[in-house]
């Protein structure tokens, strides 16, 4: 199972999104697969190992690098599109939680971004990376 923490800056849209999700997995009998809880970034470094990837929303971009100058978390942290934020389907973000993980194994470099993704902000896919490929 991947445990996915979903972070915003206060913890109010990651809350809402993570029950949306919640609700999603259980419909898409994903339960064995995935598990989501929301928290605020700041209280994210307390919970963090818990998880197998921290998940943020896109406005998080510097408070993350802010945090990687003084830590370094041993799981992905991967910032979300800002669309794919915004309309949170799990099959979509299930895809991009395997892809980062798999990334991340393979280059161990935070926050993980997608080929040609460097800049989070200019990013307007609402879909999976593999899917936008297609």
């Amino acid at each position: 199972m991947i445990k996915i923490l979903l972070c915003c800056g206060g913890g109010f849209s990651s809350s809402a999104l993570s029950n949306k999700a919640k609700k999603e997995i259980l419909e898409n009998n994903m339960q064995n697969d995935f598990d989501i809880e929301f928290s605020p970034f700041f209280t994210a470094n307390n919970k963090i190992s818990e998880f197998d990837i921290l998940v943020c929303c896109p406005h998080l971009i510097y408070d993350v690098k802010k945090m990687l100058k003084n830590s370094s978390p041993d799981i992905p942290i991967y910032i979300l599109p800002p669309k794919m934020y915004g309309l949170m389907n799990i099959k979509e973000l299930a895809l991009d939680v395997i892809d980062a993980i798999d990334l991340y194994n393979k280059n161990k470099v935070n926050p993980i971004h997608f080929p040609g993704e460097e800049n989070t902000m200019s990013i307007t896919r609402y879909v999976a990376y593999r899917n936008s490929k297609v």
